[in-house]
Order: C-alpha cells, then sequence, then structure tokens
C-alpha cells in the first residue's frame, strides 16, 4: 500500500541537513519530493567526504556519505533560481506543490519573487516552511545558523560534557548534529500539522522554524530545573541530575549503562549486586535520598561493577527489569538482532553504485507503511523528467534551458 502521505508534493529548496532530514521523512512516508540544487554543483553535503560512495569498480563517486544520509526518496532537478528563467520554474513547481521547504538566509528568496507571500498568490494552499538559524524576527535574525554555534548559544553544551573538576571536563557538543536534526523533525511535525489545517480551512500558511528555538525548547527538563530550582544546571558527565544511579559503570572488561528510574528497581539492583542493605539505607533507599547522596553510593556501586564481565550484568540485570545496556559502536549496533529484526539496514538499488546501504525509517504503520521507492538521486537526475511530466515542456525546451546554464 501507499504510505501515508501519498499523493503529498514537497518542492524541496533546502540543503545540507535540517531541511533535507524533514524532507526525506516526508519521502518515506509516501510524499513526492522534488529537490532543487544548484546546477553543476548541487547540496553542500555532495561534496562533504570522505567518505564517498564508491561505484561499481570500487572508485569514489563525486557523492559523500553525508549526502546519502539524507536525501533518500527524493528527485533531483537543478534549477539556478537567481535567473528569471530559473524563477519562473521554481514558480510553476510551488503552483502544483503541496509544501515548499527551504532554509536560505532570512529574505533571500525574496529577492528573487519567490518569498511565502509570492507563491502563496499562485498558489493559496500552499504550506511553506522556512528553516533558519534564528528565526524571522529578533536581532540575531539575519545571523547564519550552524548547529554546533546553536549548541552552545542554546545551552546544550553547558550540560553535555564532564564536570569541570574531572579530568577531561569541560563542555562538549553531541557526536550527531543535534540541533539541525531535531529542528528537522519539528519542520516535519509543523508541515503536517499545516496541512491538517488546511483541510479545515482550505488555505495553506507560513512556517517560521528557528534552529535556537528548537534547541531551547529541547533542552526542557533542564529548562525546567533552572525555573523551579532557580540554579543553573551544570554537567554531570554521563551522570543524570535527577535519577541516581544513571550512569556509565566499569565493568570487568568494558562499560555498561546504568538507568535506575526508581525504587523499586533500585531494590532489585542491590539484590543482583549480592548488597541488598543498601536498598534499606536511609541515605539511598529514595530516588531523593540518593541524589544527595551520590558520590558515595556510584562509588560504592562502581566497586562492586568491577566484580563481573558487562554481559554478565547485562543479563542477570535485564532478567529482573532493570533498565541497562552495553555501549556499541557503529558496527556493533547493525550487529544487534534487534535492530536487524527492526529492518534499521535497508538497500536500494543506484545507477552509479550498485546496491547501496542506508539506515532505515523509524515509522512503523500498520495500514499504510513507509515505502522506500528512490535512492538518493544524482545530481540533475530527475531534471528532464519532472519539466516535460509536471511541466509540459518539451525536450527541445529543456535542453536549451540546459544549454543556457538555467538547469
Amino acid at each position: 500500500m501507499a504510505g501515508p502521505l501519498a499523493g503529498l508534493r514537497v518542492l524541496d529548496l533546502s540543503r545540507v541537513l535540517a531541511g533535507p532530514w524533514c524532507s526525506q521523512m516526508l519521502a518515506d512516508m509516501g510524499a513526492e519530493v522534488i529537490k532543487i540544487e544548484r546546477p553543476g554543483r548541487g547540496d553542500d553535503t555532495r561534496s562533504w567526504g570522505p567518505p564517498y560512495v564508491k561505484d561499481r569498480d570500487g572508485q569514489d563517486t563525486s557523492d559523500a556519505a553525508y549526502f546519502f544520509a539524507t536525501n533518500r526518496g527524493k528527485k533531483s532537478v537543478t534549477v539556478d533560481f537567481t535567473r528569471p528563467e530559473g524563477q519562473a520554474l521554481v514558480r510553476e513547481l510551488a503552483a502544483v506543490s503541496d509544501v515548499l521547504l527551504e532554509n536560505l538566509k532570512v529574505g533571500d528568496l525574496s529577492r528573487y519573487g519567490l518569498a511565502y507571500e509570492d507563491l502563496a498568490s499562485i498558489n493559496p494552499r500552499l504550506v511553506y516552511c522556512s528553516i533558519t538559524g534564528f528565526g524571522q524576527t529578533g536581532p540575531l535574525a539575519q545571523r547564519p545558523g550552524y548547529d554546533f554555534i546553536i549548541q552552545a548559544m542554546g545551552g546544550l553544551m553547558s550540560v553535555t560534557g564532564e564536570r569541570d573538576d574531572r579530568p577531561g571536563g569541560g563542555p562538549q557538543k553531541l557526536g550527531i548534529a543535534y540541533a539541525d536534526l531535531t529542528t528537522g523533525m519539528h519542520a516535519a511535525i509543523g508541515v503536517l500539522a499545516a496541512l491538517v489545517q488546511r483541510g479545515v480551512s482550505g488555505r495553506g500558511q507560513y512556517i517560521d522554524l528557528a534552529l535556537l528555538d528548537v534547541q531551547v525548547a529541547s533542552m526542557a527538563v533542564m529548562a525546567m530545573n533552572y525555573f523551579i530550582g532557580g540554579t543553573v544546571p551544570g554537567r554531570y558527565g554521563n551522570a543524570h541530575a535527577n535519577i541516581v544511579p544513571y550512569e556509565v559503570f566499569q565493568a570487568a572488561d568494558g562499560p555498561l549503562v546504568l538507568a535506575v528510574g526508581n525504587d523499586t528497581q533500585f531494590r532489585r539492583l542491590c539484590a543482583v549486586a549480592g548488597v541488598p542493605a543498601l536498598a534499606d539505607d536511609p541515605r539511598y533507599a529514595t530516588t531523593g535520598s540518593r541524589v544527595r547522596n551520590r558520590e558515595a553510593l556510584i562509588a560504592r556501586l562502581q566497586e562492586i561493577f568491577t566484580a563481573r564481565p558487562a554481559l554478565a550484568w547485562e543479563e542477570a540485570l535485564c532478567a529482573v527489569d532493570v533498565p541497562c545496556g552495553r555501549i556499541n559502536d557503529m558496527a556493533q549496533v547493525f550487529e544487534l538482532p534487534q535492530v536487524q529484526a527492526r529492518g534499521m539496514r535497508i538497500e536500494l538499488p543506484h545507477a552509479a553504485a550498485g546496491q547501496v546501504p542506508l539506515v532505515g525509517s523509524p515509522f512503523r504503520f500498520a495500514e499504510t507503511p513507509v515505502s522506500y521507492r528512490l535512492p538518493p538521486p544524482r545530481l540533475g537526475e530527475h531534471t528532464q523528467q519532472v519539466l516535460t511530466d509536471l511541466l509540459g515542456r518539451s525536450q527541445a525546451q529543456v535542453a536549451e534551458l540546459q544549454a543556457a546554464g538555467v538547469v
């Protein structure tokens, strides 16, 4: 069956990560996504390697793994919309689309007659989502936004990393582009909400989405700890500000993550560890007391955990429903039977590379499952098809546009 968004058309003028992450999610759910790229260069991330995807002969192609991570399921159409002929093509495509995504600097598209007001006059049903670093308003609106900077400015790095008084202490960014990815997910949610509202009102609307806003909102519990507690949260390394024991312990042969969320789980942990009396000690009997006495408790538990290998601890603790797990690298992740059973690695045929591995979608729809129809496209792969089939251009007209460098 077709995905839940079958019949929806998305015109994607975004590039790099936040916007393409959103449009890939929409594509997996069945939307037709037309990705607009610069002629000759394409999305910046096509060149963000190594590693680059290999062709059938084992040679590097011009497309980086980074590009493949966020552009499955899309059609690539090259258009230079800085030129009047290119602007006309984008307007025609917007007229027959449901959604437009863009992440250019504030005001850039208005210079080309492609702002929301311009396109809504052509297609009042258009949902137009702009993704920027700081939003369309405010004193920093004109400032470019990058994930690393947003993680710093939005508070994430202030609570990520080891404590300053420990070796290696200091702020750290996450190992993934968290602000970009969460903004892409918020963009998808916003687009879908606007489409639901369009079903009521018959009109689309403009969505102003900022990486900084998303990052600040994502601070969630840490922000509320500050609001309610009146103290600026600090860094706890791999520990938790409000729950103990909830961190990494060194077993006999490697690290193990323990996430004890309540008093019942703590009592089970103590039984498995052979120290049931700890659960009755008033210093550790409740969540609050464990947080207040974390240093002494963690030192005692760390001493205990060194007695057995990580796998032995994992098996014993999981058997009594105490959350724990070993730390996996990427190779180990995709070797996990659970990850394999859930189909989180997929393969799609690619014209240059043959079969290419990709990370699957996490969505599991019972009636309208996600579909993997297209691999990440080669630059301009679908230009002629889209311009002829959707906009009615002849092959000769497309050839003229190509010769002029418009597409």
